[in-house]
């Protein structure tokens, strides 16, 4: 009997070295939800648990032809875009997109800088990801510092969130996800803006040094979800419990911020 084939992923993203976060982290994700990964990387970290100490983009027509491959050959049922690294690599990976992509599921994950402060995007490769990728998202899923860069807008309370969640949704988006985890409160809320409305997911905030890599995990684990045929919110949910499990279950390695435990339900 021929074996059912599982969902097909394909991350667009930066490596990162102590594999906390980047590719590393979206492939033990993916596999933990059964999930096929394929990468296109665009970005070389040296990198730990202490920070980014190096970085390197790849090739422009590198991650192009990584991308033209897996699309090509195995398919996907979703995409997870990351780290672009540059405003070349933005462009590139939008026209790709625009190209091979249109009608798969895609995640976007703004990430704009390292949480050690390393930037991965210029205004221009910023200026890029409003105009040609926020508009191919099926959801876009900015952290509140990267939701006020795109947006202009300080966000402060409910209220600015969603100033900032539909202003994103103007840019084309059809859905935003702004994450509350750079808040303060013993609860985080992370917003999610769709065609329905809106709808708010409160988690008990978890008092650990060891949260490296949460974001690539929230967005590849709700890609996954997307790529296996789950509606949007359920989607979400789905990925904050597990990144939730993922935190309380920290292997607790490195001297800073360390990784998760994406195989906790293993």
């Amino acid at each position: 009997m021929t074996a059912r084939k599982p969902p097909r992923l394909l991350v667009i993203a930066g490596s990162d070295s102590g594999a906390g976060a980047g590719i590393q982290a979206d492939i033990k994700t993916a596999s933990a939800f059964g999930v096929y990964a394929m990468t296109a990387v665009t970005v070389v970290t040296a990198q730990d648990t202490t920070g980014v100490h190096a970085a390197h983009p790849v090739p422009a027509s590198i991650v192009r032809g990584q991308i033209d491959c897996c699309l090509a050959d195995i398919g996907a049922d979703a995409i997870k875009v990351g780290v672009l690294g540059s405003a070349e690599i933005a462009l590139t990976v939008a026209e790709t997109l625009e190209r091979s992509g249109r009608g798969i599921p895609l995640v976007l994950d703004p990430v704009l800088a390292s949480s050690s402060g390393m930037p991965f995007l210029d205004a221009q490769g910023i200026d890029i990801l409003c105009n040609r990728l926020i508009p191919l998202a099926t959801l876009v899923t900015p952290n509140i510092p990267e939701a006020e860069r795109l947006t202009g807008l300080r966000l402060s309370h409910g209220h600015g969130i969603q100033a900032a969640a539909q202003r994103l949704q103007a840019l084309g988006a059809q859905a935003v996800l702004i994450k509350g985890g750079h808040g303060t409160a013993g609860m985080i809320e992370d917003l999610l803006a769709w065609n329905d409305g809106i709808e708010t997911f409160a988690f008990p905030r978890i008092r650990s040094s060891h949260t490296h890599g949460t974001g690539c995990t929230l967005s590849t684990a709700t890609a996954c979800g997307l790529a296996q045929g789950l509606s949007l919110p359920v989607a979400v949910g789905r990925a904050r419990e597990f990144v939730q499990h993922a935190i309380a279950t920290a292997p607790g390695f490195g001297h800073g911020n360390g990784p998760l435990n994406h195989l906790h339900g293993r």
